[in-house]
């Protein structure tokens, strides 16, 4: 039991820690990663078609890049 116990804290210290350092939850960090993810997929996928079609999606990895910049940096100073 107590081996149990021990490996709970080590597993819960491990989802909790990083998170916990963003001052937020695990689901609110999971939430907010998740929506960086979705942004730079679908950024990528423009690009793909920017790279096909020059003339379209001419700015938006670019402008999707830093806007996902600023929100990371505006987290980071509060």
């Amino acid at each position: 039991m107590f081996m149990y116990n021990f490996y709970m804290k080590v597993i819960y210290k491990l989802f909790t820690d990083h998170p916990k350092s963003q001052g937020e939850s695990y689901f609110q960090h999971m939430v907010c990663a998740a929506t960086y993810g979705f942004k730079m997929i679908l950024s990528g996928i423009a690009v793909i078609i920017h790279s096909i079609f020059p003339f379209i999606f001419k700015t938006t990895a670019s402008d999707c890049a830093k806007e996902i910049n600023l929100e990371i940096e505006q987290r980071n100073k509060s």
